[in-house]
């Protein structure tokens, strides 16, 4: 198993069934074998707080959900999770790209790589920092279950260094 199927088998094996992406290029892989799985409904968008709306009327509609995302649509996605997913205590698991952390050869990845985890922290999204594949496959098989009992969103960074 490599470190696409880690995480694409952890979210067959969670049942997500809904997702919302925004290209990077570390999880192209991974868009690519949700785009040809005829279980899981998959929206492409162009910003993260598109797809954040999109995902929570999809879970109203009874769908299980996650986005895969790069870190740095965190900014632009603080207004969605805090005003739609905490109000509402919507469930949705993150799959993040952690760009700009140790090894990011893009020094323009830094400074946003440097503020993901306290910008996570300051709107209250609880997150693992995942860099092997044994614990990708673990967290996000159990992802939409521990999401649903906290209302809440939960947050999977993957570091330069898992990919």
């Amino acid at each position: 198993m490599d470190s696409t199927e880690a995480i694409y088998n952890g979210i067959k094996n969670a049942g997500i069934n809904f997702i919302v992406s925004v290209p990077c290029v570390n999880l192209k892989k991974l868009l690519d074998l949700i785009e040809i799985d005829d279980e899981i409904i998959h929206v492409p968008v162009t910003r993260e707080e598109e797809g954040l709306g999109i995902a929570a009327g999809a879970y109203m509609a009874g769908k299980k959900t996650a986005i895969l995302m790069q870190n740095s649509g965190i900014g632009n996605s603080v207004n969605a999770l805090t005003s739609l997913f905490e109000l509402f205590e919507f469930p949705i698991v993150m799959i993040i790209s952690h760009r700009g952390s140790d090894g990011e050869p893009m020094i323009g990845q830094v400074p946003m790589g440097k503020s993901t985890t306290n910008l996570l922290e300051a709107i209250n999204i609880n997150y693992n920092s995942i860099e092997d594949f044994g614990t990708a496959y673990n967290e996000i098989s159990n992802s939409w279950e521990k999401s649903l009992k906290i209302k809440r969103p939960i947050a999977f960074l993957f570091e330069i260094n898992y990919w």
